[in-house]
């Protein structure tokens, strides 16, 4: 559901897990070929399902689903799949278009109105097709859901936020937002949650009985890897992330056993065992180029024969040299799937891991041997890839620290940027002081945060899914009062920064220590033009001017209030010897107008 942040650290794992020979002469090798890959990319575990039109033609596991009580890796082990996922989510939405209730090229306000985007022309012509096939204009803004704890609702509300990086159908751009937005359609649509549609309609007639949709269900099985990832020079298992709100995109837990009879199913024009699961007319299309994910052109050091590029309905298409492939990736914290079929072919090829990239050097060693294509080193191939890129994050780091200014200090003490600092599309992010040393809080992942330069500070997550990232750039700024009023960080390429705006920190005042405020008082400079403070509810005061609406005030220091609703503005009560309130003060970006107390 994103790249991976996972550095690949060398290291050697030597395997004595029994690996499961295929029988079919095709696969000869097979067992050799994958466990020599799992110990070049230093991975722990795969499984593995390949099908042929109606038939399995082979499932198994190979290394460990637990490195440390050397469990293997089976047919059975459950797999987090990520963004295969997606063509789950969007069959059911082609099954409800067979039923009548519902239709791919209409407005989706027709059924979701609640979903709202940046600008207005979005909003009156997206349509689930649009959504479908990522053109509705939105990139991915991933770190505004990921690791949150927000809901669904909630992730929903937030895409009215996010800027756009191009025109509603003008350019292919995942989004995984996009696929959670239809499962809410779905739930609309039947009264039914995604998740009982996906049993009803999906794995109960598929007989699926070993796939999950939470991690916390994949944790009861008995069969289950662990997730991994490189740290210290070693494989160590790391926490799953439970994606349960995204879950329409990517949340989706099963085994080979099972995704062979999905695989199946798409073989054959959406039936199995002679049962229509979803309409052959949504397959078609499905596996369709709806949109264009780029010039398609062959990579002729990392993909030769690879082209053609383009997206269906939560599948992308291909020619895979000179075959018709459909195919999807899924990557999330410790897993890495690849799900797909050739059409023209009838052969279905399903591979999941629990750390490192092997998925697509065993996918294409099968996807060669099942075509009757010559060789590749497919292994070597990827892992040059691999070190190239490296070498080109190396070099780009090295780059950028031409731009740091040494011997620069933070415009204000630590203790300024202390605070909690909230965006409707992104959440919040908590700084807090200790130790004299800034730290930080977003999406319930911790960050260390150290300074840079001038008011930017490094920002690095402390999880093991960031190891060998790049850190975050935290940037504060300061009002018209030199206050430090927000931070900005570059969580999404090409779009502007996205804006965090500090919160105002409330103090407790009782109700009657408030009751001194009430009154009216005269602006000095407009006899005759008055401002009444009074209380509402239990404890809370009011403003009110003649011609405004009423301002709810929020007690931020003795005598001092800040208007909730207008960033920047706030009332000062003057105070005298004997405790009494005198005069307000409005203090406002354009000046500051005084009122005495009548």
């Amino acid at each position: 559901m994103r790249k991976s942040l996972l550095s690949f650290i060398l290291i050697i794992i030597f395997f004595t897990a029994a690996a499961q020979p295929p029988t079919d002469k095709r696969l000869a090798g097979l067992d050799t070929f994958v466990l020599k890959v799992l110990k070049d990319w230093h991975a722990a575990g795969a499984t593995i399902a390949v099908v042929e039109k109606g038939k399995v033609v082979y499932t198994g596991g190979f290394g460990y689903r637990d490195l440390d009580k050397k469990l293997p890796v089976t047919e059975n082990t459950q797999f987090a799949i990520g963004s295969c996922t997606k063509a789950f989510t969007a069959s059911m939405l082609g099954m409800l278009v067979k039923d009548g209730k519902v239709d791919l090229d209409k407005p989706v306000r027709n059924y979701l109105p609640e979903l709202k985007f940046q600008n207005e022309y979005t909003n009156d012509h997206v349509t689930l097709r649009d959504m479908m096939c990522h053109r509705t204009g939105l990139p991915r803004h991933d770190f505004s859901w990921y690791a949150s704890w927000g809901s669904r609702q909630e992730f929903l509300e937030r895409i009215q936020y996010f800027e756009p990086t191009a025109e509603l159908r003008a350019k292919w751009q995942y989004n995984n937002f996009m696929f959670m937005a239809q499962g809410v359609v779905i739930e609309k649509l039947t009264a039914k949650s995604w998740e009982e549609n996906m049993a009803e309609r999906i794995l109960k007639p598929l007989g699926m009985d070993n796939t999950n949709l939470s991690t916390k269900d994949m944790e009861k099985s008995p069969d289950h890897s662990l997730a991994f990832a490189t740290k210290d020079s070693s494989i160590k298992a790391i926490p799953y992330r439970n994606i349960d709100a995204m879950g329409p995109a990517g949340s989706v837990n099963s085994c080979a056993k099972d995704m062979a009879k999905w695989l199946i199913t798409w073989i054959n024009n959406g039936k199995y065992n002679g049962k229509e699961i979803f309409p052959s007319s949504y397959r078609n299309d499905a596996i369709s180029i709806q949109m264009a994910m780029g010039g398609g052109t062959p990579d002729a050091e990392n993909n030769p024969d690879v082209f053609i590029n383009g997206y269906g309905f939560g599948w992308m298409i291909s020619s895979y040299r000179g075959h018709y492939r459909v195919e999807h990736g899924g990557g999330i914290d410790g897993f890495i799937t690849t799900t797909g079929f050739f059409p023209s072919d009838s052969i279905g090829i399903f591979i999941s891991s629990n750390q490192g990239g092997v998925s697509t050097s065993i996918r294409n060693f099968i996807a060669d041997r099942m075509l009757k294509l010559s060789y590749r080193n497919w292994s070597k191939i990827q892992l040059d890839a691999i070190q190239k890129a490296m070498a080109a994050v190396k070099s780009a780091k090295k780059n950028d620290s031409t731009g740091h200014v040494f011997n620069t200090k933070p415009s204000h003490d630590l203790k300024d940027y202390v605070g909690t600092y909230s965006s409707k599309g992104y959440g919040k992010i908590e700084i807090t002081l200790n130790d004299n040393m800034l730290s930080s809080v977003f999406n319930n992942i911790p960050i260390k945060v150290e300074h840079y330069h001038y008011d930017q500070f490094n920002a690095l997550p402390q999880d093991p899914s960031f190891d060998g990232a790049d850190p975050f750039r935290f940037t504060f700024h300061t009002d018209e009062k030199g206050n430090i009023s927000k931070l900005t960080v570059p969580f999404e390429a090409g779009v502007k920064d996205i804006e965090f705006e500090k919160e105002t920190k409330a103090i407790d005042v009782n109700k009657s220590d408030l009751k001194k405020y009430e009154g009216d008082y005269e602006f000095e400079l407009a006899p005759g033009k008055i401002a009444k403070f009074y209380i509402k509810g239990e404890k809370t005061l009011y403003a009110f001017v003649e011609g405004q609406p009423e301002y709810e005030l929020v007690p931020i220091d003795k005598n001092k209030f800040d208007l909730k609703i207008l960033k920047g503005y706030s009332v000062q009560f003057d105070e005298n010897e004997k405790g009494e309130i005198t005069a307000a003060s409005f203090i406002q970006p354009n000046g500051t107008f005084k009122a005495k107390r009548k």
